[in-house]
């Protein structure tokens, strides 16, 4: 009887692992042959474009992914992480100089900054550095844009006490050194009595009150735009916001313009900026969508995403292919007819861009699932392929089939696995979601993505929350590429003879 028990359970785990490998060749075959990975992209980036919280776009997007998810046959909730006091929408801009120059001007503004109201035309001044400067032009600032000083990062110029307080600081030594300089020309005044002649908009509440039409600050090509965090983190509501819009101005332009100033020519620049405000509070949601597991429901592997995005361009690859290689991978696992032993949690994170706050939200709403979760896999940022995994040393043998299948499928991309090596739990969260996890001492294992295998000449910092980050720059081999390996890698995780050993991954982790 023990050996006809034996024989029993040596045929259900062959049965088992014959399943298994059936659904491991359906999903190769569907990731190679049936890859929506660029529809999905297509109609995140060109229906809803770039998808800050608090936008009506991110809630449209928000709403689409749910919808594919619940299509696909998951467990789909929407759960709240946060509100802001004020929710912002994008639509068009447009602006030119005319008058001595006429010239189309290349230009963004931050998230969560004021539009025009309409066409918005005046002249043009350069703003001052000492009590002086600024008498001398009050008369003529209503109406004016002013060029202010110092290279934008893409922050909007900062309008709280705190910041007042220090311009004025700067202001009361500038104007004690103009005492004490006089005259002099700058290459005779020693360094220590030098103004400060870089920090942007000394005058900013003066010269709001005076009228100014707006501010206008020098920025590299690509501009760069991020977000107001004036209005975003102090939670400012609809009666308590900046007054005029913040414009990054192409450097090239912005040097012609302050020469053209300096020379006292007659122009004009005109700006129409569509920036709109949504009366709040505003609530923003991750999609949580869930795979139960068939054997160990309450072991749990999170795939998770950033759904947000900025919005001076589509957010394409930051965080678009992470979007679209989590959907993509979440279909085909449906498709292929995957019963994983785990439970596999899909999670499109909000605001990862003003600070993983989605994710830490999720973390603290699910304490009692922490210390279940084997591994949280996270794509964020880049539209690579998948090349390696580095798996616990005591795992790396149970997943060489994703590589044999990732191998027979793209032949072109070398997949393999590798032994990770351990590392201490890293104290504070980083600058992706996968980190908020890492902290709690989760494993969070990612492939290998950051390599542009077949030479696409893709630069990150080029499209990193700038204008450039469209689909253009979402390089569809890569990402059909990457959603399979990512269904083939869950299901694989999902189906380990084990939980990811915590002290294989962090070195300061109890041995079990």
């Amino acid at each position: 009887m023990k050996k006809f028990a034996v024989f029993a359970l040596a045929a259900i785990t062959a049965l088992g692992a014959a399943a298994q490998k059936d659904v491991m060749k359906r999903i190769e075959e569907i990731g190679k042959n049936d890859n929506q990975s660029m529809e999905l992209m297509k109609t995140l980036t060109g229906r809803f474009g770039g998808r800050p919280i608090g936008s009506n776009a991110y809630d449209n997007a928000r709403d689409w992914a749910a919808a594919q998810l619940k299509d696909w046959g998951y467990d789909v909730k929407l759960e709240k992480a946060g509100e802001l006091g004020v929710g912002f929408n994008r639509d068009h801009w447009e602006g030119r100089m005319y008058g001595d120059e006429n010239e189309v001007l290349h230009f963004i503004t931050p998230s969560y900054t004021v539009g025009t109201n309409g066409k918005a035309a005046g002249h043009v001044l350069a703003e001052p550095r000492t009590t002086q400067e600024f008498n001398n032009i009050k008369s003529r600032l209503k109406g004016a844009w002013v060029l202010v000083d110092g290279e934008s990062g893409g922050w909007p110029l900062l309008h709280n006490d705190t910041i007042a307080a220090k311009r004025k600081a700067i202001i009361a030594r500038n104007d004690s050194l103009a005492k004490i300089n006089g005259r002099k020309s700058p290459d005779q005044i020693p360094d220590d009595q030098k103004p400060d002649m870089t920090t942007p908009g000394l005058f900013y509440d003066e010269m709001v009150d005076a009228g100014v039409l707006g501010f206008i600050q020098s920025a590299p090509v690509p501009l760069r735009g991020l977000y107001d965090r004036d209005v975003v983190k102090g939670n400012l509501d609809f009666n308590h916001l900046p007054a005029v819009p913040d414009i990054k101005l192409d450097e090239d332009q912005f040097a012609r313009i302050k020469h053209y100033v300096k020379q006292r020519k007659n122009i004009i620049l005109e700006f129409d900026i569509r920036n709109h405000f949504r009366m709040g509070p505003v609530p923003y949601h991750n999609v949580v969508a869930t795979l139960k597991g068939s054997k160990k429901p309450d072991e749990y592997i999170i795939m998770g995403a950033h759904l947000d995005a900025y919005d001076v361009a589509t957010g394409a690859t930051d965080d678009g292919t992470g979007t679209v290689g989590l959907l993509e991978a979440a279909r085909i696992l449906s498709k292929a007819g995957a019963k994983p032993d785990r439970t596999i949690i899909f999670i499109l994170f909000a605001g990862e861009e003003f600070g993983l706050l989605g994710s830490e939200a999720w973390v603290n709403q699910h304490p009692d699932l922490l210390p279940k979760i084997s591994n949280m896999f996270n794509r964020d940022g880049a539209p690579f392929p998948y090349v390696a995994f580095a798996a616990p040393k005591s795992m790396t043998k149970e997943f060489e089939p994703v590589a044999e299948s990732m191998r027979r499928a793209y032949p072109d991309f070398d997949f393999v696995i590798e032994e990770y090596t351990p590392r201490a739990t890293p104290k504070k969260a980083g600058s992706h979601d996968g980190t908020t996890f890492q902290v709690k001492g989760i494993p969070q294992l990612n492939m290998n993505e950051w390599n542009d295998v077949h030479g696409h000449d893709f630069s990150y910092w080029e499209i990193w929350h700038t204008e450039r980050d469209g689909m253009n720059r979402a390089i569809p081999e890569y990402q059909e590429q990457a959603a399979t390996a990512l269904a083939l890698m869950l299901l694989q995780s999902a189906n380990a003879s084990k939980q990811f050993p915590r002290n294989e991954v962090y070195t300061d982790a109890p041995a079990k």
